[in-house]
């Protein structure tokens, strides 16, 4: 089934994991609710700094903190700016939305949209 997806990879403290989990937790039940096909968040577990470029080097990742790596997954692009366009509008995540109240630093956090090249 081609599908789109938007990845998005943000360095959490580890103090913090279990706020970002509950905001997560959140966020994934309205972007289901409005049409998100799958939401999912990974913790790292096997991630090394790279001789070049890895996760850890990514986002600048701390000593105290964790790389999470997730992905959002919509029926087509179209689909998931449908989706995002309501979700921004949902008043449940108004409260996530500040900056300062953010449990990770989301300066160093990125993100983008991606067309499905293989799904098998």
């Amino acid at each position: 089934m081609a599908s789109y997806v938007d990845g998005f990879v943000v360095p959490v403290p580890r103090r913090k994991l279990a706020a970002y989990r509950a905001m997560s937790r959140k966020g994934g039940k309205v972007w289901r609710e409005h049409g998100a096909l799958e939401y999912t968040e990974c913790v790292a577990d096997d991630v090394k700094p790279g001789k070049y470029t890895s996760f850890p080097q990514s986002v600048k990742l701390k000593a105290n903190e964790v790389v999470v790596f997730a992905w959002i997954r919509y029926k087509s692009r179209r689909h998931r700016d449908q989706v995002n366009a309501k979700v921004m509008k949902d008043p449940r995540l108004a409260s996530m939305m500040d900056p300062r109240k953010m449990p990770f630093d989301g300066k160093r956090m990125f993100w983008g949209g991606f067309r499905t090249f293989v799904d098998m």
